[in-house]
This record gives C-alpha cells, structure tokens and sequence, in this order.
C-alpha cells in the first residue's frame, strides 16, 4: 500500500526534522515535505539524527508554501492540539488513519500537517485540511513536539494497516475522489476575487474572517474535481459569463 505524505511547515530545527524521519521510517512512512524550513537543506544535524533513515531524508521534498506542498493531495488531516474555534471534524489518530487507508486504497494521494516546533500550525494552513486530527494526551501536560507528534500518528499508521495486509475499503469510505487541493485553492481564488470586485467581503477587517469561514464550509462539502468546475462555471455564468443561445438564435 501507498503511504500519506507528512507535511512539516516552517520546521526551525534540523535535529527535529531528522528525528520526525525517523520516526517515519520506523513506521513505513516515506513520503516527507518540508515548507520552509529555517535551517538550510540538506541539513547535516538533521541527516545525524535520522541514523539508519537518512533515505527519507534524500527523498524529502521542499516547498517555499503550504499550499504548493498540498496541491497534489485530496484527503488532508491537520494536527493541532488547540482549539481553533473553525467549523471542522476532530478525529484521533486512529480514525484518521483509517480513512487516509481507504483513500489510498482507491490510489488517491492524502497527508497529515505537522505545525511548527514553536507555533503550530497557523489558522491559514489549518484551513487548508478536511478535518483536524488532535493526539489524545494528559490534559495537565498535552504538550508534544514535533517528532513525538509525527512517532504518534506514524505508529497508528503502521498498527491500522500492517495488520491488515489486503486493506478493503469500508462502505462509509467508498467515496468520490475529493478534489485536490490545487483545484480547491483555484476555485477559492476564483469565487474571492469575484466577492472582492462586488464588495461582498466588506469591511475590509472583517474580510480574513469571513474568508476563513467560506473555505471551511467549501471543505465540509468534501467536494470532488467535477464538482468544483461545476461550481466555478457557476461563477462565470453568474458574474457576466456568456449565455447559452437558444436554438434558432444567431
């Protein structure tokens, strides 16, 4: 089986970035992207403190932004502890790596986002997930850094799966494929640049918000590719598109 992608955005240590690896790898996780990160890459701390995994590291990609790292991926789970008061499904490790399973089982690329060592994740590539994925810790003391977060959801990963060698889909899964998120930031772009040119998004400090609130519920709707150029012709069609001619119309 294909593995989900592990996205660490703005990742500052390169011995983090390393034990994140191997972590990875002692799971069965490969596919590695790094956005921005603050150290130079390649990075020597990180390949010192991947040890024997210094493969996932030679494979890893980098990405200036989120929203390139993401563009090829469908199903997305963004892990954060906080609450980000967003209109959005929480699950735990476990129930994400069955449906990231099921996704890949049907040859659909997906992912998980780690936040900053820092910071986390902020609320705009929050926004840029399906669902958030929170790990289940001792509410005195829940906090876990990055690689402990990444060791958490890859050991699930391997747990789900490895048990089950022909993974079948379960019916609650069997969906269409979501579109990617290159087709959904497009159509964002798209329907925001039509609200801005017609003053819907007013006031102005009031425009991030409602923005935010416009993404997630596009994310809720689990929308497929047709489904957002259907909704993207809408938009033509509705702010001065062409008409259709009638039959007998020259």
């Amino acid at each position: 089986m294909k593995t989900p992608a592990v996205i660490l955005a703005n990742p500052q240590i390169g011995e983090n970035i390393g034990a994140a690896a191997r972590a990875m790898l002692n799971f069965g996780l490969t596919d590695l992207r790094l956005v921005n990160p603050r150290e130079a890459w390649p990075n020597k701390k990180a390949e010192a403190m991947a040890v024997g995994a210094a493969v996932v590291l030679e494979k890893a990609r980098v990405f200036a932004t989120m929203e390139e790292a993401v563009a090829d991926l469908g199903l997305i789970f963004a892990t954060t502890g906080r609450d980000r008061l967003m209109a959005k499904r929480v699950v735990t490790p476990d129930e994400a790596v069955a449906e990231l399973a099921a996704e890949l089982a049907q040859d659909r690329a997906c992912g998980v986002m780690f936040g900053a060592e820092r910071m986390g994740l902020t609320n705009e590539e929050v926004i840029l997930a399906d669902a958030i994925l929170t790990i289940p810790t001792n509410p005195e003391f829940a906090s876990l850094n990055l690689a402990q977060s990444v060791a958490v959801v890859a050991y699930e990963w391997f747990k789900g799966t490895q048990e089950k060698p022909e993974f079948k889909v379960p019916a609650k899964y069997r969906r269409s494929a979501l579109a990617n998120k290159e087709d959904l930031i497009g159509f964002f772009e798209h329907i925001e640049g039509e609200l801005d040119r017609t003053e819907f998004l007013f006031p102005p400090d009031k425009r991030a918000a409602m923005v935010q609130n416009m993404r997630n519920m596009w994310h809720r709707a689990g929308l497929t590719y047709q489904e957002v150029q259907t909704l993207r012709g809408m938009v033509r069609a509705l702010t001065g598109g062409k008409k259709r001619r009638k039959k007998g119309e020259e």
